[in-house]
Order: structure tokens, then C-alpha cells, then sequence
């Protein structure tokens, strides 16, 4: 019979599915999209690949947890950064500097490896989902500030941002590439 590791079953197996999350988090940032499967996530956890099936049945429903942790995380610390700016245009430059710190953190930068993967269905809908809360805080700011459509500026901006971010994982100076960014978008704005 396995050990149970917490006061209830049921807070054994969030701990057991907190665990296989983050492990898998790891192998994503460390080694990549292609390293994240349930035999590697399980040894990363100290479980047998056989338990790791009992929360996730494929590498892609593995990846689809990590989404979910991640996004959200990034989303959050976007609002706070955009909440904590006085003025609509602060708050557009600030969640382009949160955006920027986001996506190059190395969880979210191997995120973007996902696009040739099979995920569970309905993973790619949900992807899109957690990317229009995250843009959420900028539509309402440019909306603020009296941006014509400020959906589609949103979109702009979060390209140029997008845009950005590869540059800084493919190694250019990250202060450089923010402060140009950033000009950039101040210049747009007027």
C-alpha cells in the first residue's frame, strides 16, 4: 500500500500533482519541450512513470499543466506591474516591462516551443484564453488613453513586445532591448 505523504488522501494528491507540475516545469526550462515526459518528470518527482499516469496520461497533458501554472502567474504579476503605474501610458509601459520579464523567464521562453506538439484538445483554445486575460490590463490602459481600437493596438503592442523578447533570448543586451522597446512604444503612443 503507498505511504500517504499529507493529513488527507485528497491533499496527498494536489502535493503528488504540485510535484509532477513543477518537476516537469524544470525539465521544460533546463532541457526543453522535447524532455518533458511522464518516465523524466516522474524520476524528476521521485515517483514511478506508472504513478505520474495516475495525474497525467501524455507529455502533452503534462505541458498543459505547466500552461496553466504558468500563464496565470505572469498574468498576475502583469496586473500588478500595470495596477501599481499612475496614468494610462505608465500602465501600457509597465506591462510591456512585465511582459518582457515574463517571457524571458525560462519556463514561459520554452513555452513557445509548443507549437508542434500534440496537446489535449482544447489546450491551444485555453492557451488563447489565458493570453487574452493576460492582455487584458493593456487593452484597458490604451482604452484609457484613447487608443483607436484599442484591441488591435493591443495586439500591436504586444508584437512589438513579442518581438522584443526574442531578442532577448537570443542573447541581446536585455536592459538595450528593453529601453529601445520601450521608446519605441512610448513613440507609437503619441
Amino acid at each position: 500500500m503507498p505511504r500517504i505523504e499529507a493529513a488527507t488522501v485528497a491533499e496527498h494528491h494536489r502535493m503528488r500533482r504540485a510535484a509532477l507540475i513543477a518537476a516537469a516545469s524544470d525539465l521544460l526550462a533546463g532541457q526543453g519541450v522535447r524532455a518533458v515526459t511522464p518516465a523524466a518528470v516522474g524520476a524528476a518527482a521521485g515517483l514511478a512513470r506508472s504513478s505520474v499516469y495516475q495525474y497525467f496520461d501524455s507529455s502533452g497533458a503534462l505541458l498543459a499543466a505547466v500552461v496553466e501554472a504558468a500563464i496565470p502567474r505572469a498574468a498576475a504579476s502583469m496586473e500588478t506591474a500595470v495596477r501599481s503605474a499612475d496614468g494610462p501610458q505608465d500602465r501600457v509601459l509597465a506591462w510591456v516591462r512585465a511582459y518582457l520579464a515574463a517571457v524571458t523567464d525560462p519556463v514561459h521562453k520554452a513555452l513557445t516551443d509548443l507549437s508542434g506538439l500534440a496537446l489535449p484538445p482544447g489546450c491551444r483554445a485555453r492557451i488563447d484564453e489565458l493570453h487574452a486575460a493576460q492582455a487584458a490590463p493593456l487593452v484597458q490602459a490604451l482604452s484609457d488613453l484613447g487608443a483607436p481600437d484599442p484591441e488591435l493596438t493591443a495586439g500591436l503592442v504586444e508584437g512589438i513586445a513579442r518581438a522584443a523578447a526574442g531578442r532577448i533570448n537570443s542573447g541581446s543586451p536585455a536592459e538595450l532591448v528593453q529601453r529601445r522597446t520601450l521608446d519605441f512604444v512610448r513613440a507609437a503612443l503619441r
